[in-house]
C-alpha cells in the first residue's frame, strides 16, 4: 500500500468512537505509531496540517492536538533563556555534551518530570486525539521512546498517535530505517 493509501485511512480510523473510547483494549489509553518512509515525511506533514484543520474547524465531537517535538524543545529552551547557551555549547563542547548533558538535564528527559511529557499532558484536553510529529527533527537530542514511555505511564485520557519516520515492527522503532532503538513498545501500529 503507497503511502496516500495508508494516510487516507487515518480519518476513518480516528472518527471511530471505539478507537477514540479504546473499547476492547482494556483499561488503558491507546498509543499507536504510524510509520512512514522517510522520503515521504513532507506528504505526512501536509496530510497531518489538513486533516487536523479538518476535524478541528467542523462539528465533530473531538479534536486533534498536534505536539511537534521539536518545536515543543525550541519553545522550552527559549523560556528557560538556554537556546543561545546551547549554542554556544555545541561550539565549544559538542554535540554529544548537549545531548546528554545540557539540554537532556534541562529537560529532565530520564526523569519522572519531563518537562515535554508534562507540557504534552497538561495541554491535552478529554475528547482529544493528540499528534505526535517532529520526531526526526528533534533526533538526537529527544528520542521517541522516552516520550513514549513516559507518556504511557501518565497520559490517559486521550489516544495518542506518533508519526514516525521509519519503521515499526510491532516492538522496534527503527528511525530513518537505519537508527534502530532497541526497546520495547506497548504501541499498536496505526496502519499497515
Amino acid at each position: 500500500m503507497d503511502i496516500d493509501e495508508r494516510l487516507n485511512q487515518i480519518e476513518e480510523k480516528i472518527k471511530q468512537e471505539s478507537f477514540r473510547k479504546n473499547k476492547g483494549l482494556g483499561n488503558e489509553v491507546g498509543y499507536y505509531i504510524f510509520d512512514y518512509n522517510p522520503e515521504d515525511e513532507l506528504k505526512v506533514r501536509d496530510y497531518v496540517k489538513y486533516l487536523k484543520d479538518k476535524i478541528n474547524n467542523k462539528n465533530f465531537q473531538f479534536k486533534i492536538i498536534e505536539f511537534d517535538l521539536y518545536d515543543i524543545l525550541i519553545d522550552i529552551l527559549k523560556n528557560k533563556n538556554f537556546l543561545q547557551k546551547t549554542f554556544k555549547f555545541e561550539e565549544t563542547k559538542g554535540r554529544d555534551f548537549i545531548k546528554d548533558k545540557a539540554v537532556g538535564k534541562l529537560l529532565k528527559l530520564t526523569q519522572n518530570d519531563n518537562l515535554i511529557v508534562n507540557y504534552i499532558i497538561n495541554n491535552t484536553s478529554k475528547n482529544s486525539v493528540v499528534f505526535l510529529t517532529g520526531v526526526g527533527k528533534a533526533y538526537p537530542l529527544i528520542r521517541s521512546h522516552n516520550i513514549l514511555n513516559n507518556l504511557n505511564l501518565k497520559l490517559d485520557i486521550a489516544p495518542v498517535i506518533m508519526f514516525f519516520p521509519g519503521k515499526y515492527s510491532g516492538t522496534d522503532l527503527v528511525l530513518f530505517n537505519t537508527i534502530k532503538d532497541g526497546n520495547y513498545y506497548r504501541a499498536f501500529k496505526l496502519v499497515e
